[in-house]
C-alpha cells in the first residue's frame, strides 16, 4: 500500500505517515477512530474510522447499543483524549514506568496524581486510574520529562502501550511485540 496520510491535531498538521506508521499509532492510542486524517494527496480531513484503508484498524464493537464510531440514536461525540474504548464511563487503568535521569521526579509524580487516583508501587512506577486515552496521558507526562528521561505507559484496560525516548531498537522491538496479529493463535 503506497498511500500516505496526514493528521490534524488542534489545527496543526503532522505527517505524512505510511500505513504501518498509522497502524502503530492506533496500537499506541495515538490514533483514535475520531482522529482527523487525510490522504496526503487530497488533503480532505475526516475521521480515521471512515477512511477505507484505515477503517479496519478500529473494531466497530457495540457496547450498550452504542458504537464508538457514531450512528444510532444513543451515540454522542466523545471528547478528544477520552479513552476510545471506554464506553461504560469507567476509568482506564494505567501502569506508568519512568527512568528519570535529567527531569524532576516530583514534577512527574505530581502530574500523575493530578489525573486521578494513583499509587507509587515502587520507585518510578505508578498505577493510575483516569478517564483519558493512553496517548493523551503520554502527551501530558512527556511535558515533565527531560531529554534523557524515558517513559513507558501501559493501558491495562484496553491493551495499549506507548512510550517515549526509549531509542530506535526498543521502538522497533516494542512495536513488533505489541502489534496485534489476527492470524496468530493464543498459546
Amino acid at each position: 500500500m503506497s498511500s500516505k496520510w496526514i493528521m490534524s491535531v488542534e489545527g496543526r498538521t503532522y505527517g505524512p505517515y505510511t500505513h504501518s506508521q498509522m497502524q502503530a499509532f492506533a496500537v499506541e492510542g495515538r490514533l483514535a477512530a475520531n482522529s482527523l486524517i487525510a490522504k496526503d494527496s487530497d488533503g480532505r480531513f475526516g475521521p480515521a474510522c471512515q477512511d477505507p484503508d484505515l477503517g479496519d484498524l478500529f473494531r466497530p464493537a457495540t457496547v450498550g447499543g452504542r458504537s464508538p464510531f457514531g450512528g444510532g440514536s444513543d451515540s454522542t461525540p466523545r471528547p478528544f483524549g477520552q479513552s476510545e474504548g471506554n464506553l461504560t464511563d469507567e476509568p482506564s487503568h494505567f501502569v506508568i514506568v519512568a527512568d528519570m535521569k535529567s527531569g524532576s521526579i516530583a514534577a512527574l509524580e505530581e502530574e500523575i496524581f493530578k489525573l486521578g487516583p494513583a499509587y507509587a508501587v515502587m520507585p518510578l512506577a505508578w498505577v493510575l486510574s483516569a478517564d483519558i486515552s493512553v496517548g493523551a496521558l503520554k502527551n501530558i507526562l512527556v511535558q515533565k520529562l527531560g531529554k534523557l528521561d524515558n517513559l513507558l505507559v501501559v493501558d491495562a484496560s484496553h491493551d495499549k502501550l506507548t512510550w517515549s525516548n526509549l531509542g530506535p531498537e526498543a521502538d522497533t522491538r516494542l512495536r513488533r511485540i505489541w502489534i496485534k496479529h489476527p492470524n496468530r493463535s493464543a498459546a
